[in-house]
C-alpha cells in the first residue's frame, strides 16, 4: 500500500501551493477525483481481507478527511485573497465630493435665457411669438417693408444674398425679423399683437458686430393703437427686464423705412467703472428703435391703412444681454468656450418668470 503519510504530506503540500482556484481544482482531482491517489485507494479496499480492510479504510479515510478540510480552507483562503484584491482595485474614496449631476453642470446658454426673460415678458403683456424662414425672399424682407430700390441694405456689402435662381430671383440671409412681421400681417387679420426673436445676419464683424446675431421686434396692430402704448410698453419692458423699479427714457426722431414716425431710444443709466446701471445716473444709452408702421407696409401686407395703424420695434438681443450682464466683447457668444459658458451661463431648472425673478 502507498505510505499513507508521504501521501498526506505531498496533497497537503499541493494544496497549500495553489495561488488561485484553478490550481486548488486540480490539487482536489490529483487526490479525490475518478483516478485520484486516494479515490484510487479506497476503491482497491474490496480486495483486502476484512481486518486489513477494516484497519486500511479508517486510516485512508482519516487522510481523505484531512485532505478534504485542506481543500475547504484553502478555497475560503483564495475567495478572501480575490474578495480583499476586488475591494482595492474598486476603492471608492467617500470623502471627495460627490459629483455633479448633467443637470447641475450643464448651462443656458445666455442668449436662450434672454429669449426666455423677453418670451417671459411680453407674454405677460398679451403678446404671441411669431417665427418666419432665415432664408428670406427680397420681396418680404425688402419691398413689403418699403425699401426703395437703390437702397444701401439692399447691396451686397450689407445683405448675404444667394445665386439667382431660374427665374432671376435671389433669396438671401434675413437682414432682421421683420419679415416676421410681413408674413403675420399676410396671415392674420387685426387685431395684432406678436413679438418676433430670431436669428439674423448682416456682413458686419467686429467687437460689437458679429455676421449672425439675434434680435427680437415686436409688432401691434389695431384700430386704436397709438404711440402712448407704444411708450407705455417700452418703458414697462425695460423696468421688468433690466429689474429696476424706475427708468428714464427718451425718444429721439430718426428715420426708418418702414416706419413713420420713427424713434430711436434711449435709456437713462451711470457708467461706473465698466459698469452700467440703469434707472439712475445722468448718462444716456441707445437700446432700440421703433415708430408707428408706415403706411405703405400696411397696404403691402394687406391691411388698411384707413381703418387700422400700428407700431413697431426693434433690438438686438445680444447687446441687451451684453448690457444686463456685464458682457465686454460680443465673439464670444459664439466661440463655444465651455469656461465661458459656465461663467456667463444660466442653470438649466431656474427658469425666468416675473414672479420668481428673471435672472434667478
Amino acid at each position: 500500500m502507498t505510505d499513507l503519510s508521504a501521501l498526506e504530506a505531498e496533497t497537503l503540500a499541493a494544496i497549500a501551493a495553489a495561488g488561485d482556484e484553478p490550481a486548488l481544482e486540480a490539487a482536489r482531482l490529483a487526490a479525490l477525483g475518478k483516478k485520484g491517489a486516494i479515490s484510487t485507494l479506497l476503491a482497491g479496499l474490496g480486495k483486502m481481507a476484512p481486518d486489513e480492510r477494516k484497519t486500511a479504510g479508517a486510516a485512508i479515510n482519516a487522510v481523505k478527511d484531512a485532505v478534504s478540510a485542506a481543500l475547504a480552507a484553502r478555497k475560503e483562503a483564495l475567495k478572501a485573497a480575490a474578495l480583499d484584491a476586488r475591494l482595492a482595485a474598486e476603492t471608492l474614496d467617500v470623502t471627495l465630493p460627490v459629483r455633479e449631476t448633467p443637470a447641475e453642470t450643464g448651462r443656458i446658454h445666455p442668449i436662450s435665457q434672454v429669449m426666455d426673460e423677453l418670451t417671459a415678458i411680453f407674454a405677460d403683456m398679451g403678446f404671441s411669438i411669431a417665427e418666419g424662414p432665415d432664408v428670406e425672399t427680397d420681396d418680404y424682407n425688402f419691398t413689403r417693408l418699403n425699401f426703395p430700390l437703390g437702397h444701401p441694405a439692399r447691396e451686397m456689402h450689407d445683405t448675404f444674398f444667394f445665386h439667382p435662381d431660374a427665374k432671376g430671383e435671389r433669396k438671401l440671409l434675413r437682414t432682421h425679423t421683420s419679415p416676421v412681421q410681413v408674413r403675420t400681417m399676410l396671415a392674420k387679420q387685426p387685431p395684432i399683437r406678436v413679438i418676433c426673436p430670431g436669428r439674423t445676419y448682416r456682413c458686419d464683424s467686429d467687437q460689437t458686430h458679429t455676421p449672425m446675431f439675434h434680435q427680437v421686434e415686436g409688432l401691434v396692430i389695431d384700430k386704436g393703437s397709438h404711440l402712448g402704448h407704444l411708450k407705455w410698453i417700452l418703458e414697462e419692458f425695460c423696468k421688468a427686464f433690466f429689474e429696476v423699479e424706475h427708468v428714464k427714457m427718451r425718444f429721439r426722431p430718426s428715420f426708418f423705412p418702414f416706419t413713420e414716425p420713427s424713434a430711436e431710444v434711449d435709456i437713462q443709466c451711470r457708467r461706473s467703472g465698466g459698469e452700467i446701471r440703469f434707472g439712475e445716473g445722468e448718462d444716456w444709452l441707445e437700446i432700440l428703435g421703433c415708430g408707428m408702421v408706415h403706411p405703405n407696409v400696411l397696404r403691402l401686407c394687406g391691411v388698411d391703412p384707413d381703418v387700422y395703424q400700428g407700431f413697431a420695434w426693434g433690438m438686438g438681443i445680444d447687446r441687451i444681454a451684453m448690457l444686463k450682464y456685464g458682457m465686454p466683447d460680443l465673439r464670444p457668444f459664439f466661440e463655444a468656450d465651455v469656461r465661458w459658458l459656465s461663467h456667463y451661463g444660466f442653470r438649466p431648472l431656474d427658469l425666468p418668470t416675473l414672479a420668481g425673478g428673471l435672472s434667478g
